[in-house]
């Protein structure tokens, strides 16, 4: 009889200490979260595809321990608008600066910007041809071609060849214009996003003849508009 209240004592001082032991790591690590010293980073809201333009809204903030942080993350969202992902960001995926480039440096990188099934062309301009140095990288704009038809009465045809074609990137050049004046940009070529179909007639008709881009109005994105497509 003796025994087995020993035994019975014994098992519940065991399990008032393990009740005990339990409260008081469940405290020690409620006080270690809360003394912790977490920072605000940038996290992806959406999953976000390989040279897709960034903005504001496709991301948000997140608290994370500071201790171990990547030297790399974006810790303000403002750093984001306007540029470009190099990858595909997934997700909730913390945001690192290596991950995104300005246009300028987009630039650099034609092929990153050529989808699927497109090749790159680039075409030889003057400032007549390139609408007065209007064009810019994601312009749209039809290629007209000029040919010679008849050299003795020189008879002329033109006719549109291609419709709305896109801007990857535009060449440029400085030029002098006096010793008195500042140098001014003068484009010298511009490279488009075309089928492989379209750039075979592009460079037959640029050998043949002249070519002239004209130039498509870019849309203008309201606000509501971007909260629709948000």
């Amino acid at each position: 009889m003796r025994s087995k209240v020993i035994l019975f004592l014994a098992l519940v001082m065991g399990i008032i200490t393990t009740v005990l032991f339990f409260n008081y790591m469940k405290q020690f690590d409620t006080e270690t979260v809360a003394n912790l010293d977490v920072v605000d980073v940038v996290v992806a809201k959406e999953r976000i595809s390989t040279n897709q333009q960034l903005s504001q809204s496709m991301f948000q903030l997140a608290s994370v321990p500071k201790d171990g942080l990547h030297p790399q993350t974006v810790t303000s969202i403002a750093e984001v608008e306007g540029l470009y992902a190099v990858a595909d960001i997934e997700e909730g995926e913390v945001l690192l600066t290596h991950r995104m480039q300005s246009e300028k440096e987009e630039n650099l990188y034609v092929s990153r910007k050529v989808k699927d099934g497109y090749r790159a062309v680039s075409v030889g301009l003057n400032i007549v041809q390139s609408v007065s140095n209007l064009i810019e990288p994601e312009d749209e704009v039809d290629v007209v071609f000029s040919e010679v038809v008849d050299k003795q009465t020189n008879e002329i045809v033109t006719k549109q060849i291609l419709t709305k074609a896109r801007v990857l990137a535009i060449g440029r050049k400085m030029v002098a214009v006096t010793s008195e004046e500042e140098e001014y940009v003068e484009y010298t070529s511009v490279t488009l996003e075309l089928t492989p179909e379209n750039a075979v007639t592009l460079i037959n008709a640029s050998e043949r003849g002249s070519i002239q881009l004209t130039l498509h109005k870019r849309p203008v994105i309201s606000a509501d508009s971007k909260e629709e497509q948000d």
